[in-house]
């Protein structure tokens, strides 16, 4: 019985590394690549007090916040085709992880950018600097410092919420993990396996954490 869990986890391990790799990976730099682009224009928005714009803004958060990332995935591939809207599975997965990213983020980012004192912002007009200046060179150089721990968080978290993906038959980690179960019949072995994978994604990913927290001089234990 032990030779035959090791034969398993042995022979599935790079059947569920590789499809990490190549797809879970990817998934979240990209999905999250974009999320921070959303989430900035976002926070932006809402900070700057353009009132239609900031409305809208509240709005795409609101909703996003509100219901299910799992939803918001099923509604996206399965939902937009009765308006003519037909995406493949990986296009669906990065556009409703982008928007789920970009709707958290962009309340941390408008949190951060807050953080900043007003006198920067009149210090920047002083100088003879634009708005759009100040922002760029003054203000959002702080508020990512800032916002960097939160922001990590939320990355390391995507990397675990790509599983859901497999729920629109993205080949990524999870589903290539399903599929073997469905053939060995060892779902527990299996799912404790691809479980320690993620951890070992995660464990990585911390530890770059940490060294940005170090080369940024944020206080880390």
């Amino acid at each position: 019985m032990e030779a035959r869990i090791l034969e398993i986890l042995l022979n599935s391990f790079f059947k569920i590394l590789i499809p990490g790799l190549v797809y879970t990976i990817p998934l979240t730099l990209i999905s999250f690549s974009l999320g921070l682009i959303i989430a900035l224009l976002t926070a932006i928005v809402q900070v700057a007090d353009i009132k239609v714009l900031k409305q809208l803004a509240r709005f795409y958060v609101w909703i996003i916040r509100g219901t299910p990332l799992l939803v918001q995935i099923f509604i996206i591939f399965y939902g937009l085709p009765n308006m003519g809207i037909i995406l493949d599975p990986l296009p669906a997965a990065i556009i409703a992880f982008s928007l789920n990213v970009g709707a958290y983020a962009s309340e941390t980012l408008r949190a951060a950018i807050l953080s900043v004192p007003k006198g920067q912002l009149e210090a920047g007009y002083c100088v003879g600097l634009s708005y759009v200046q100040t922002m760029r060179i003054v203000i959002l150089p702080q508020a990512f410092k800032t916002a960097f721990l939160p922001l990590f968080n939320s990355f390391i978290g995507l990397v675990k919420d790509t599983s859901l993906a497999a729920s629109i038959t993205v080949t990524e980690m999870f589903m290539a993990t399903q599929q073997i179960a469905a053939k060995l019949y060892e779902p527990l072995i299996l799912y404790c396996e691809v479980a320690v994978i993620y951890l070992m994604f995660c464990t990585v990913l911390t530890q770059l954490q940490h060294y940005g927290e170090k080369k940024m001089n944020l206080q880390i234990d």
